[in-house]
């Protein structure tokens, strides 16, 4: 359902597996929370479409129904069912009426929700003419296009639902690295802030927030220490408390905000971040308040990007004896689809034993204080993608923090290299690196980082043979008919190249020489789009790991022809090596390795050790990895040390015995 200006799956809790656990990974699933575009589920990129409402028959005597409201991460596994969402809950009980856990009334049903997550209470007038559900009216959100029928939202206790007080710290503005800021709690943990005192207008696009970089640091420094001040801990792994920009409004009765998620501004605003603004407006001594104002009720306007949400407050009292009584506003909901979600069988763990050394391996309270960055110099879809991918979802859980994978493709896996280089050596940003990155790549190019002095080795995670394939429509079986082919063609084959530097680029040059032919160079952004070239006919050969290839061998669309490498596969016996087929000097396996920056601390690289080696010990991992043609090596820091070095001095010998100068340039 689209409710408010947020979207995501409703849930009745009987369709979900019992326990948190488990219904935790299936709303991973559901929502396809592991990757940043969430190809792979139902989220939409961004954490306004990456929500979820679990509704049931009420536990509470006085109300209808339970709502419990998950935020699903965007791009790291995780679910945060501490916050509320107010957008979300404007399709509660439509939803409800919809499945038949109440009746309707004919014209205006009212439900009473408790919110699971804050203890508090809305009621909430949904349109049921002929004692049906109407998602069809006149009522316009901003935020939104078109109109749809209204539903009133009426907040009945939301003060101080999650911290037990309207104002946690015990003032109504506390100053904070010279700064003044108000902790309220009001329907939402709020942190809220003058923009004029971070000098802004408060007016600002939510893209020019998002990009000011010095903002976003300081508001999360600022937000740390605001989690603590109002009860709520360590807040670095929650969404709540949310920071708030304000500024003033077009009139005495409105306020201008900017609502963070908390990491991004949000493109309107959040409705639960509404009632909180409009509640600091309303009172007196925070650094939102507006004029004096007498009991009863006031109209107020929260003004946001999108436009503004009219939010109607009820006051009790005068000066600081005032207290907000009630705070009702309009939203709208729209029904979708309805229907079955599949879930793939993976999101769920493994029951047993890999989680049992989990409280051996979490050795430093320290460590990791935050979601950890695993780099990948390549594009996603392929081989090293899907590997980072496979293996990090199980690293997480060891290291009691989100790991998420973050694809940085381009100048051959440089820009990998040099973000993770100038990274923090706090070992929250870490490097998937592969015999490209720390091996051959240095030995041809003069390049802005250094494999062994700029990194600090973690481990090894294993090998993949490479392979010499060409589309099945070529008609060449044999090592020998592409050498024929190729020296007889009247114009020079293209091969496909992930990029300069990498496995597919040296072996194809060093097969060049090593038969004499005549072979045109085509580079692609990674792996996986330069092996869909081959398998589409466009490219007349490659060399990809066996890791990248296997699915387009099993499915037809590749023949290999070789092994590049010193003995054949049990999964290719009948594919021989090229020395086999007559062609020397091509022996290229495919190392992949975990880095952290140079001068991360020597526990934390052990933590990390230990952690990876658990995983790649996980006979789920082990069958994954073999099935997709890669064999699991585990290692010491000091073995993938000395392995950097061996492979330095390797790849310079073979660069000058091939005659393939190195590029001597830094751009």
């Amino acid at each position: 359902m689209r409710a408010g200006t947020s979207r995501g799956p409703f849930f009745l809790r009987d369709w979900l597996p019992e326990g948190d656990g488990p219904r935790d990974h299936a709303l991973i699933g559901a929502i396809g929370a592991s990757d940043p575009l969430q190809l792979d589920g139902l989220g939409g990129g961004s954490t306004l479409n990456s929500k979820v409402a679990i509704v049931s028959r009420s536990s509470q005597p006085d109300c209808d129904l339970d709502y419990l409201f998950a935020q699903v991460g965007v791009g790291h596994q995780s679910v945060d069912t501490r916050p509320n969402c107010g957008n979300m809950l404007s399709g509660v009980a439509p939803f409800a009426l919809d499945q038949g856990l109440l009746p309707a009334q004919d014209g205006i049903t009212t439900v009473r929700i408790y919110n699971v997550n804050t203890g508090s209470k809305i009621e909430v007038a949904v349109c049921t003419p002929g004692g049906k559900v109407t998602y069809d009216g006149d009522a316009r959100i901003d935020g939104v296009a078109g109109t749809a029928a209204p539903v009133l939202l009426n907040f009945l206790d939301a003060w101080g639902a999650v911290t037990g007080q309207l104002f946690p710290t015990g003032r109504r503005i506390d100053q904070i690295d010279g700064l003044d800021v108000t902790c309220i709690d009001a329907a939402m943990p709020l942190m809220i802030l003058r923009a004029a005192d971070l000098g802004l207008t408060g007016r600002e696009r939510p893209a020019e927030l998002d990009a000011n970089a010095w903002l976003l640091e300081r508001i999360e420094f600022l937000r740390l220490q605001v989690g603590e001040r109002m009860g709520l801990g360590d807040v670095s792994g929650s969404v709540i408390p949310k920071p708030v920009l304000v500024s003033a409004g077009d009139t005495p009765n409105s306020i201008t905000s900017r609502y963070f998620t908390p990491h991004r501004c949000h493109a309107s605003h959040a409705v639960t971040g509404a009632i909180g603004v409009a509640t600091a407006f309303a009172l007196p001594g925070t650094v939102a308040s507006g004029e004096a104002r007498v009991p009863g009720r006031h109209p107020l306007v929260v003004l946001h990007p999108a436009g503004q949400i009219d939010v109607e407050v009820e006051l009790d009292g005068m000066g600081d004896a005032a207290t907000v009584q009630r705070a009702s506003l309009v939203r709208t909901a729209r029904k979708i689809m309805q229907g079955i979600l599949h879930l793939p069988g993976y999101v769920f763990p493994p029951a047993p034993a890999a989680t049992e050394a989990i409280p051996e391996l979490m050795i430093s309270r320290h460590y990791p204080q935050r979601d950890v960055h695993v780099i990948v110099p390549t594009s996603a879809g392929g081989g090293n993608d899907t590997m980072a991918r496979t293996l990090m979802r199980k690293l997480g859980p060891l290291l009691g923090q989100s790991v998420v994978v973050d694809n940085r493709a381009g100048a051959n896996g440089s820009i990998a290299c040099e973000y993770v280089a100038a990274a923090q050596p706090d070992g929250h940003t870490l490097m998937f690196g592969y015999i490209a990155t720390h091996g051959i790549n240095p030995a041809l190019q003069k390049l802005r980082y250094d494999p062994v002095a700029d990194f600090s080795p973690i481990g090894l995670i294993g090998y993949s043979p490479t392979l010499l394939v060409v589309p099945a429509s070529l008609k060449v079986d044999s090592v020998q008919d592409l050498v024929r082919l190729l020296r007889e063609s009247s114009e020079p084959l293209s091969y496909a190249s992930a990029g300069e530097g990498t496995v597919p680029h040296f072996a194809a040059e060093l097969f060049r020489l090593q038969t004499g032919s005549r072979l045109q160079r085509m580079d692609f952004s990674g792996a996986a789009p330069a092996i869909a070239e081959v398998a589409n006919g466009f490219m007349q050969l490659m060399f990809p790991s066996l890791f990248t290839a296997l699915p387009y061998l099993r499915c037809g669309r590749l023949k290999a022809l070789a092994v590049a490498g010193s003995d054949r596969l049990p999964s290719l016996p009948d594919v021989p090596t090229l020395q086999e087929a007559g062609v020397s000097g091509v022996v290229m396996t495919q190392w992949y390795a975990l880095f952290a920056p140079a001068k991360t601390s020597p526990t934390v690289v052990r933590q990390l050790n230990s952690a990876l080696n658990s995983v790649l010990k996980d006979p789920e991992i082990v069958a994954r990895m073999e099935a997709d043609g890669a064999q699991v090596q585990t290692s010491t820091p000091g073995q993938l040390h000395d392995l950097l070095m061996a492979e330095g001095e390797r790849w310079q010998g073979v660069v000058r015995q091939a005659g393939l100068r190195p590029d001597l340039s830094m751009d």
